[in-house]
């Protein structure tokens, strides 16, 4: 293991940046979000969570996928290259490391997306534990360690020291790389064990830290997609697909030409099962409502995904849509809603 002064974290960006892009939490319009790196940005590495999760990183809000030409009557295809610039994320939050690997659950299973696997080829992740996790947060509930990231190299902030623990090749690499503006932290492990326990017992408090995930499982499809409960929950939903936007694993997208003028782009961008024109086809849309929306993306969080992948779920707990969501419905209420309905039912039996 090895420390930096917090003082000294310009240095190991800018080292970073000489041969990679570095993306980390940036201030910008007001906001908090992952970003390229520059000299002379404001990087805030003590807020807990950006707006958007970093997973744009890996899967863009928009990317080009090819460009079509047109020279008399011959039409020229270009296909976009691939990522080649190695990259690195620093400061990503646990839970958000674990939205990366619902992702790779999606985009590296066959047939594998080419450019989603260019980039995390070429993407090194730096984890930062949760400092002090707040009341949306309860990414315990799905076994995450916010303490404890498992990254290619994994950070402890404490008092005005980052300590820095490299956990896999990719980790080893990098560390070599900025070794010289680390420091050995011999004799720090124990300061390192507190930091993570005190952490532990932060979350052991949080008001949903201890969710019941009973009865939501890959076998339960049939259960809860019949319940009368989602016409109850759905109502105030606006369709505003903000939980969407925020959440780190949601990994829908819309694909789309744009004439420049001198030639038609095909691109990607990411979409909205909460949306009315989300797979819209030429007979029309197969959820044709907004509770059968508003249901879909429950159902394929808490019962699909993990039916076909393993037990694991596509929520991380990072509390984005708890704190976003416009008319306060989110994946915690949800859940909560259908354990008091199957403790009401134990109850009258």
């Amino acid at each position: 293991m090895y420390k930096i002064a917090k003082e000294n974290l310009p240095q190991l960006y800018r080292r970073i940046a000489e041969k990679k892009e570095l993306y980390l939490p940036l201030e910008i319009g007001g906001q908090t979000n992952f970003a390229v790196w520059e000299e002379g940005d404001t990087v805030a590495l003590d807020v807990l969570k950006t707006v958007k999760s970093p997973k744009d990183a890996f899967f863009p809000q928009s990317e080009n996928l090819y460009t079509c030409k047109r020279e008399g009557k011959k039409i020229s295809i270009e296909p976009q290259a691939l990522k080649e610039q190695e990259f690195v994320v620093f400061g990503m939050k646990a839970c958000d490391v674990q939205g990366v690997q619902v992702l790779d659950k999606v985009f590296l299973a066959e047939p594998v997306d080419s450019f989603y696997a260019a980039r995390r080829e070429h993407g090194t992740i730096v984890a930062l534990a949760c400092h002090e996790p707040e009341e949306t947060c309860f990414c315990r509930v799905f076994g995450i360690d916010c303490a404890d990231p498992a990254a290619d190299v994994a950070c402890w902030m404490i008092e005005e020291e980052l300590f820095w623990k490299p956990l896999t090749v990719k980790g080893e690499a990098l560390t070599e790389e900025v070794r010289d503006l680390l420091t050995e932290a011999e004799g720090d492990s124990e300061k390192v064990e507190a930091e993570k326990e005190n952490i532990r017992r932060i979350v052991e408090k949080l008001p949903y830290s201890h969710l019941s995930l009973e009865g939501w499982n890959g076998e339960a499809q049939k259960e809860k997609f019949d319940s009368p409960l989602w016409e109850e929950l759905y109502k105030p939903c606006l369709a505003c697909g903000t939980c969407t936007f925020v959440c780190p694993t949601c990994q829908c997208y819309d694909i789309k030409d744009y004439d420049t003028g001198h030639g038609v782009q095909r691109y990607r961008c990411w979409d909205s099962c909460m949306y009315s024109d989300f797979t819209m086809m030429a007979h029309g849309n197969n959820r044709t409502s907004q509770m059968q929306r508003f249901r879909q993306r429950f159902m394929h969080k808490l019962v699909y995904f993990p039916a076909n992948n393993d037990g694991m779920y596509s929520c991380v707990g990072c509390g984005r849509c708890v704190e976003k969501c416009p008319a306060s419905l989110n994946i915690v209420k949800v859940i909560k809603k259908f354990s008091e309905e199957k403790a009401a039912g134990g109850e009258q039996q």
